[in-house]
């Protein structure tokens, strides 16, 4: 087992990740900002290296610096947490070359799933359902574009092979639409991914999103935990997640788990990953797959029991899973809210000092988060600033924790999405179950104009 790893990342899951070394009695080094400085997780550290201003470009995604810290802190291994370089194929290679461990995924393997063509036909290779599409990346010849498109049937949208968070994507309706899209999002995906590459989907109208958490070692072993429903999304970015998903049967679990796991142990996954579904109908589409540890980690963790965090670091060193797929059981009900600082209605940022905390507490609670009174939030990161899990038997049960734990919950001096959580957790859509994807949007829309 590793004596020391450090933690390529900021915010509560730099937190979560130390505190999982610390359980397991491996020391930790923390890597910073200037403008982290006084983060929890940086005083709490066996050890702290200051790694650039504030800029992420000249910090966190800085490779050398992040290197050069292992290099001087004698840490054997890496742990990238989720955003930043964590999917980043490039620095796991370099991470490895240098004499150290990458904590996911071999750097193949990242690229294999990083690019959402070559994603898609190792899925289909293995047998996990995908969306019907073009076979690979689009052609240049407009007429064959057309035709592919009249094949799959409209509406259709058109993708970047390198995209991610919801970027990189367009929808079309129609075939006179259809070429100028394609050329748009070439570009945006040129600029925005290095990779003007981009493939075509049938666009589903009212999907949920359900993801299957899998584990996997080196030695040839896979298992799944279960599904979350992660529906509940504005801009492709999740606001609330929960596990299990509403309505998902046994058989449709098994099935779609077993795939997955089965897809692992084709590919030589190691570590752990998330493949994202797009539900519909009763039918499953692969999406994508992300080859790290989720922001929603916890609601499996309590409805399993398992430390997703510590059999990351168990496998990435050489061990065996600790479990069975017969050992996996699923038991009540998990729910968490990603609390940012933001305004909860026109979603606009609002970093700065916490003049008055209070976290909630009950049975079933959990809090994630690296905040704390007089702690300033910067402005140059991701806005969540914790995570707000419930746990309860039962999905009503998970559900009144949350809205208890909501009430009780304080954050002063800045503005947080509180109140829109507090609103989704009484409406009567969510409290049922099963919303799509664009439930949210659509709520806000009608929202925004009866205001008007």
């Amino acid at each position: 087992m590793f004596e020391k790893i450090l933690i390529a990342n900021r915010g509560e899951i730099a937190l979560r990740i130390q505190r999982a070394c610390r359980e397991m009695g491996i020391k930790t080094v923390v890597v910073h900002s200037e403008a982290d400085r006084e983060a929890k997780y940086v005083k709490l550290a066996d050890e702290s290296v200051c790694i650039g201003p504030a800029a992420s470009a000249l910090s966190y995604l800085n490779v050398p610096a992040l290197i050069s810290a292992a290099e001087v802190t004698d840490a054997q291994a890496i742990h990238p947490g989720y955003g930043f370089l964590s999917e980043n194929a490039d620095f796991a290679e370099r991470v490895e070359q240098s004499g150290f461990v990458f904590i996911g995924p071999r750097p193949d393997t990242i690229r294999l799933m990083g690019d959402k063509v070559s994603a898609k036909n190792a899925m289909i290779a293995s047998g996990v359902p995908c969306v019907p599409g073009s076979e690979g990346a689009l052609p240049d010849d407009p007429a064959q574009i057309a035709k592919i498109a009249k094949k799959i049937g409209y509406p259709v949208i058109i993708k970047a092979a390198g995209g991610g968070g919801g970027r990189g994507m367009r929808v079309v309706h129609t075939e006179g639409a259809l070429i100028n899209s394609v050329q748009m999002t070439r570009t945006e995906a040129g600029a925005a991914f290095g990779n003007p590459t981009v493939y075509m989907e049938k666009y589903l109208e009212q999907p949920r999103h359900i993801e299957i958490q899998v584990l996997a070692d080196e030695h040839g072993n896979a298992i799944y935990l279960g599904e979350r429903d992660c529906s509940m999304q504005r801009r492709h970015q999740k606001i609330i997640e929960e596990a299990p998903a509403p309505g998902i049967t046994d058989k449709q679990r098994k099935h779609i788990g077993e795939a997955c796991a089965a897809a692992c142990r084709k590919i030589g996954y190691r570590g752990a990953g998330t493949f994202e579904f797009l539900f519909e109908n009763d039918e499953f589409y692969f999406i994508e797959m992300n080859t790290r540890v989720q922001v929603e980690h916890p609601v499996t963790e309590l409805i399993t029991g398992i430390d997703i965090v510590q059999e990351q670091i168990r496998v990435a060193a050489g061990q065996k899973l600790r479990y069975t797929q017969k050992q996996v059981q699923l038991k009540g009900h998990s729910m968490e809210c990603r609390i940012n600082a933001e305004d909860p209605f026109t979603f606009v940022p609002s970093p700065g000092r916490i003049d008055g905390y209070h976290p909630p507490g009950g049975p079933g609670i959990r809090v994630d988060s690296h905040i704390y009174h007089g702690y300033t939030v910067p402005p140059y990161y991701d806005s969540m600033i914790a995570k707000l899990i419930a746990y309860g038997d039962t999905r009503e049960q998970a559900m009144a924790r949350l809205r208890v734990a909501l009430s009780e919950m304080a954050i002063g001096g800045i503005k947080t999405n509180i109140p829109l959580h507090q609103e989704l957790l009484v409406d009567s859509a969510f409290i049922q179950g099963g919303t799509s994807i664009h439930y949210l949007e659509e709520r806000l829309a009608k929202l925004k104009k009866s205001e008007a």
